[in-house]
């Protein structure tokens, strides 16, 4: 007789994740010849840099790397940060304050492990974004915390506040994420915003982790950025956690190299835990990552083509499906009236993934789900193919 091994019964809180529920709507996976919009993999040339550094880096990939990743690299995201966040010297301690990671799913995920503990005899509490990046639910399921859905301050398209919140709520809290430019819809927290939700962070004793995956990629102006907030307060990094990655900046999503920048004693912690479970990055890779924080152009060129994708997207969809600029990312969120049949419809008929927004949000109790109209369109292709694929799909859908 086999007695079957037991699993972890958290395992049964977890949603289903997007893509999974993707592939069971449509029925059928994507063929050579489908245009794939959704997903986030970004498809413009990688930058030639990080095939010469890997080619000149050979001889480390036989060499462990350091769990916290090689003094270059974490000088260089240093570097970066303090000129593009124009940060007082002495606010970022390289050594103390910076960890690079395979990817920032591996660290968002991982760092609710790290920082839920019960509060005060009660089951911590995890507060989101509603529509929110699925990671953020399972990372808060998994560390046997309660997530909270917070919606926009403004409508589905905007970001929450959490300085709005019942206070008994706050002090339960363990962790709270926030997505600037928010993934699915592009919003952007501005500076007041992030300043109350750094200083509520700070009063109810949370880590507000910031995801800013998207933070280089902007239609209008540059996003402010976390960092920026906690120099403007005066206070260090204390309670933020800042989380970036090269796989949007740079077009590298392969590369599986982000970084954390944030509160030392937490990043301390975060550190130990993942030298037990989190993927060290290989030093031929840390080489690349070095030289990728370091050179804008690349950066430039890139933000340039989603410039003139979101020009397209304008005049093909202007006025319809309520279209908006987003004023960071890559994605459009449009209002479809029924996103589930709208993927079905744009699949059928125009061989065109695209991911129903409802599966990248949470019910709520009063509005239903939030993301129920929409769907995801993410604009990774080339500008020929951008245009040819927007135009069928607003030729099938109609509106």
């Amino acid at each position: 007789m086999i007695i079957a091994p037991a699993l972890d019964a958290r395992l049964d809180g977890l949603p289903d994740y997007p893509f999974a529920r993707l592939a069971k709507l449509l029925g059928a996976p994507a063929r050579p010849d489908s245009t794939v919009m959704s997903i986030g993999e970004p498809q413009h040339r990688p930058p030639a840099l990080v095939a010469e550094v890997l080619a000149a880096n050979t001889s480390s990939w036989g060499k462990y790397p350091p769990a916290n990743g090689p003094a270059e690299l974490r000088q260089a995201v240093a570097d970066w940060a303090g000129r593009r966040y124009d940060l007082p010297q002495g606010l970022i301690d390289p050594e103390k304050a910076i960890l690079p990671v395979a990817g920032t799913r591996e660290a968002l995920y991982l760092i609710a492990q790290t920082v839920c503990g019960d509060r005060e005899g009660q089951r911590p509490l995890v507060l989101m974004p509603n529509p929110f990046y699925q990671v953020y639910a399972g990372a808060a399921v998994m560390a046997g915390a309660e997530p909270v859905f917070v919606p926009g301050a403004n409508g589905p398209a905007s970001q929450p506040d959490f300085s709005t919140l019942p206070a008994d709520l706050l002090d339960r809290t363990a962790l709270a994420y926030v997505c600037s430019p928010a993934n699915p819809q592009g919003s952007v927290a501005d500076a007041a915003l992030l300043e109350r939700q750094v200083r509520t962070a700070r009063d109810h004793g949370f880590v507000l982790a910031v995801d800013e995956c998207y933070s280089e990629i902007w239609d209008k102006v540059p996003p402010p950025g976390v960092l920026k907030t906690c120099a403007a307060l005066g206070e260090g990094l204390a309670n933020v956690l800042m989380f970036n990655s090269l796989s949007k900046r740079s077009s590298v999503p392969g590369l599986r190299s982000g970084v954390v920048v944030g509160d030392e004693r937490v990043i301390h912690a975060f550190a130990r835990l993942r030298s037990y479970g989190g993927a060290a990055t290989p030093l031929p890779i840390a080489a690349a990552a070095a030289a990728l924080w370091r050179d804008e152009a690349h950066v430039t060129e890139s933000n340039d083509l989603y410039r003139a994708k979101l020009d397209v997207a304008e005049r093909v969809l202007g006025g319809r499906f309520g279209f908006y600029r987003p004023p960071g990312g890559f994605f459009l969120w449009l209002d479809v009236g029924d996103g589930e049949a709208a993927a079905v419809k744009l699949w059928q008929e125009g061989n065109i993934r695209v991911l129903p927004g409802a599966y990248l949000a949470a019910e709520d109790s009063e509005e239903g789900n939030p993301g129920s109209r929409f769907i995801r369109v993410a604009l990774v292709h080339d500008l020929a193919g951008t245009e040819a694929a927007l135009t069928r799909l607003a030729s099938i859908l109609g509106g």
